[in-house]
């Protein structure tokens, strides 16, 4: 379940191919019972990286997900309408892992105005579309990463919707 992007065969492709840290964003949750182990300390210390390096780009440069919605790069669609786009998270953290973005940008929910509120609305009611079209009855999580202490590495403002298991508690 992922974003479908032709002759690419992993992560490391897509970072050599100018996507970077838009292409390989990761979310990671732990339960903060025991220590994460080094191989997830060191994805998580990457992501921090890949966020600070995205904040101190141009915020008004396109980004991978207004490629995605021009249709420019394919992606594994599961909804769309004229104001938003759900579709399959190309490095899932979950057994299911989608992202629901508006097709207008807003760059960051720090960002958001009252002109956005319908719109917001919108993005959640998508997500919570495409959880049941997906069959993620049991429940799901709906994340929105803000700015670069939130690990916000692509400045399109997206959710990210999570579940098909038991998901811990606190995240982050």
């Amino acid at each position: 379940m992922s974003i479908v992007f032709r002759g690419v065969r992993s992560a490391s492709q897509l970072f050599a191919s100018g996507f970077g840290a838009a292409a390989q964003h990761r979310f990671y949750c732990s339960d903060h019972s025991r220590s994460p182990p080094a191989s997830v300390k060191k994805g998580m210390t990457s992501e921090v990286e890949k966020a600070k390096a995205a904040a101190a780009q141009d915020q008004s440069s396109d980004t991978i997900f207004g490629k995605i919605v021009r249709k420019e790069i394919p992606a594994k669609i599961i909804l769309e309408d004229e104001h938003i786009l759900a579709f399959h998270d190309v490095s899932p953290q979950a057994p299911t892992h989608f992202l629901v973005i508006p097709k207008r940008r807003i760059d960051m929910l720090e960002n958001a105005t009252d002109d956005d509120e319908a719109l917001l609305g919108k993005l959640m009611l998508g997500a919570q579309k495409a959880a049941k079209q997906l069959g993620l009855a049991k429940g799901y999580r709906v994340v929105v990463n803000n700015g670069h202490h939130g690990c916000q590495s692509v400045y399109h403002l997206h959710l990210h919707v999570m579940g098909g298991r038991q998901l811990m508690w606190p995240p982050g």
